[in-house]
C-alpha cells in the first residue's frame, strides 16, 4: 500500500501521539470508519430510495453534533 506523504506523516504523528498503538492499528482503524460511513450512506440510500435529499442529511448533522457539510 501506497500513501501520499503527506498522510502518512500525518498518520506517523497521530500514532506518536497516541491516537493508535502502531500504523497497522491505525490504518484499520480509518478503514473500518470508511466501510461503516460507505455501509450505512448505503443503507440510506436503500430507505430513500435513492440518495438522501440535502436537508435529510443536514438534520442528521445537527442531531448527532456535527458541522454543516462542506459546500462543494
Amino acid at each position: 500500500m501506497t500513501l501520499p506523504p503527506d498522510v502518512l506523516s500525518d498518520a506517523r504523528c497521530a500514532v506518536a501521539a497516541g491516537a493508535a498503538e502502531s500504523m497497522s492499528a491505525f490504518v484499520a482503524s480509518a478503514m473500518r470508519t470508511k466501510l461503516r460511513r460507505d455501509h450505512d450512506l448505503a443503507e440510506l440510500e436503500r430507505i430513500f430510495g435513492g440518495p438522501p435529499p440535502p436537508e435529510v442529511l443536514d438534520a442528521v448533522r445537527r442531531d448527532l453534533g456535527l458541522p454543516p457539510a462542506p459546500m462543494p
